[in-house]
């Protein structure tokens, strides 16, 4: 239930699983000290805030020192997720650039680091479902 809207109220919550207000905010805070719940936020819609291209980048790295130099663009707002990944590349990089142009920024910036042997670029064209995980 909070997956999908967590801005229900505890009352709305109870009736829906059948608990009373208390109850369900017990099992909340439950939920939160245990980290089930990470965190509230909104998600926002990038295409709304001008960054209207998705990509994703497959960074090859020769170490695992450039790939923890490429860490630190957790900082830069335009990237939305890091992963150091197993297979053809050593980290994935999800950004919402605000054009062409400020993503082949962040590309020449990417490459010219020490250690980066190879970026593939991979545009959406289009997002049929994006979300994160929901319980069984």
């Amino acid at each position: 239930m909070l997956a999908k809207d967590a801005s229900r109220s505890y009352a709305d919550l109870g009736e829906i699983v059948h608990l009373s207000k208390p109850a369900v905010h017990d099992r909340v805070k439950r939920l939160r000290r245990e980290g089930v719940i990470k965190s509230t936020v909104a998600i926002l819609d990038g295409c709304k805030l001008g960054r209207t291209l998705l990509t994703f980048l497959v960074v090859d790295t020769s170490s695992y020192s450039a790939t923890r130099q490429l860490l630190a663009l957790a900082e830069r707002p335009e990237i939305e997720e890091l992963h150091t990944v197993a297979g053809d590349g050593s980290l994935l990089i999800k950004v919402r650039a605000d054009d062409t142009e400020s993503l082949e920024a962040l590309l020449m910036e990417i490459q010219s680091l020490e250690g980066v042997r190879s970026v593939r670029s991979y545009i959406a064209l289009s997002t049929f479902l994006e979300r994160g995980p929901a319980p069984d």
